[in-house]
């Protein structure tokens, strides 16, 4: 089957970013589609409308709107109406089942999601925290983090702690080194510890890749040694995760999962180990005896 090529015109008021991620999420299910995607962010004058609108009639193709201007809504569903596009407003039965729920009339101001709120500087706040603690850097400040990610080097525990920071987690991350001590803030942390591993052969090629980036001094010095040898990688996981089971914390193989999918999972870990600790508060509370919650 041959590869059909398909404009798709994103139209946001805002960033963009949730049109991104429907996108995304829904263009991936088609194997014959190869999508153009034309991005239209913080369109909020009928000026920036029109250009948007001469962009369609150049090149054709479905819409998919987070516009919330009922005015400019309307001129953008009439232009779509003559020009023969399909156009989606992603928000409306979300903000519909809303309204009607909690018989309230939404706003409709652009950009509301973006305001400088509390959320907003606690997600500026957790990236601070992830740049000053990352790779086991300023122990002292460890026990601020809201999750601790440990794992052997290149086993995307910064990635995944940048990942987490923007939905204002602070992830503290922690190399495993065999024959290196573990800082005294994992003998009893004050919140989740989540381990990373991945198998062998994709460390390898990653830690391989990360020299080559480094310089062909650097391969050379350290390919000789055993950071990328199999034999010793196994051995290395191996120690890694059998620490991990022995403190009771929880490891995720990232071999095969994106950045988002872990975090995902991260997030329900530390859900649970908070869940724990609160029935075992109110155990207490009670007056019954309580075990001593996982880390």
């Amino acid at each position: 089957m041959s590869t059909h090529r398909l404009n798709l015109h994103l139209v946001s008021d805002a960033t963009g970013e949730t049109l991104n991620s429907i996108a995304r999420a829904t263009t991936v299910q088609f194997e014959h589609l190869h999508i153009v995607p034309h991005r239209w962010s913080l369109i909020r004058t009928r000026f920036q409308l029109h250009r948007v609108l001469d962009g369609v009639q150049a090149e054709p193709g479905p819409v998919l709107s987070s516009l919330v201007d009922r005015a400019m809504r309307s001129e953008l569903d009439m232009a779509c109406a003559r020009l023969g596009v399909p156009i989606v407003h992603v928000l409306d039965q979300v903000m519909t089942m809303l309204q009607d729920h909690l018989g309230e009339q939404a706003s409709a101001r652009p950009g509301r999601q973006y305001i400088l709120d509390a959320d907003y500087f606690r997600r500026i706040d957790a990236i601070h925290y992830v740049l000053a603690h990352d790779d086991g850097q300023a122990q002292a400040g460890i026990a601020e983090a809201d999750v601790i990610l440990v794992g052997v080097s290149r086993s995307s525990k910064t990635p995944t702690s940048f990942y987490l920071a923007n939905r204002g987690i602070k992830a503290g991350n922690i190399p495993l080194v065999p024959g290196i001590d573990l800082p005294p803030a994992l003998d009893s942390p004050s919140c989740p510890v989540v381990g990373l591993t991945l198998d062998p052969q994709s460390l390898i090629d990653i830690r391989r890749h990360r020299l080559r980036m480094l310089g062909t001094n650097a391969v050379g010095q350290r390919d000789r040694g055993e950071y990328t040898d199999l034999d010793a990688v196994t051995a290395e996981l191996l120690w890694a995760k059998r620490l991990c089971t022995s403190r009771g914390w929880p490891v995720i193989d990232v071999s095969r999962r994106s950045i988002e999918e872990t975090a995902a999972t991260i997030i329900q870990l530390m859900d649970a180990w908070r869940e724990r600790r609160a029935r075992a508060a109110a155990k207490s509370a009670g007056g019954g005896s309580a075990a001593s919650p996982e880390a």
